[in-house]
């Protein structure tokens, strides 16, 4: 890298976001989650760690959303880059949920947000709203319960885990298991019997994924009647 890319301090415009990601459903997912909130920009969308530093040492960038598992790369890498070279964007780790010492290893690095796989627009939503709200504190650190209120703003939990009422992180990564795990697609009855869960409660998982944009519907055909609906993993999120 030849050096950082111009980086002015908040801009008038909207915040200038950077998705990087090398899953193509999630990252396109994750690029409208950030285009569906006022005040924000998808400038670029990078699927490898290389590609991320070469858009950051071209382009004007106010925020990174960074997929921790890359193709040539770790996530973590490209953050420690960023700081080697002088980029202050801040950035917004996508970690899964048992990622406990790659959280730590980012705090380290300076990375300002997390998201934690799999997770909804809501959340999504809730975390770039913070983020602009600790973009627009203004004046003098004043003293101690200032500047916790300026990391407050900025590190604010997501309200509900950022996931519809009714739904668990924890069987949601089970589903999510079972359905990345499974040979190909599969149908609710086949994910309920691999989770370990009722074919209900499989299939109001599934569809949230397919609705995330983690998993895609198709049909099966084959015997007499209806065709099964099945379902096929698509980002990776809770498995990688």
């Amino acid at each position: 890298m030849s050096g950082p890319a111009p980086e002015a301090a908040a801009p008038a415009g909207p915040v200038r976001t950077l998705v990087v990601d090398d899953d193509p459903v999630a990252a396109a997912a994750h690029a409208a989650y950030v285009g569906r909130v006022a005040g924000f920009a998808v400038t670029a969308v990078a699927g490898a760690g290389a590609e991320a530093l070469r858009v950051l040492a071209t382009t004007a960038v106010d925020l990174v959303l960074l997929d921790v598992h890359l193709p040539d790369m770790s996530g973590l890498d490209v953050l420690r880059r960023m700081r080697a070279a002088g980029h202050t964007t801040d950035v917004i780790m996508v970690t899964r949920a048992r990622d406990l010492e790659v959280v730590r290893a980012a705090i380290a690095f300076g990375a300002t947000q997390y998201l934690v796989k799999p997770f909804t627009a809501g959340a999504v939503r809730a975390k770039l709203e913070g983020h602009l709200a600790y973009r627009a504190r203004h004046g003098p650190v004043l003293d101690q319960g200032a500047v916790d209120g300026l990391f407050d703003t900025l590190r604010a939990p997501v309200a509900a885990s950022g996931l519809p009422k009714g739904v668990s992180r924890v069987s949601l990564e089970e589903v999510a298991q079972a359905l990345a795990g499974a040979d190909g697609a599969a149908t609710a009855a086949e994910v309920a019997e691999l989770a370990g869960v009722s074919r209900v409660t499989a299939r109001r998982y599934l569809e949230h994924l397919a609705e995330s944009g983690m998993a895609v519907r198709g049909l099966r055909y084959g015997g007499a009647g209806r065709p099964q609906v099945e379902y096929r993993w698509q980002a990776g999120g809770a498995t990688r």
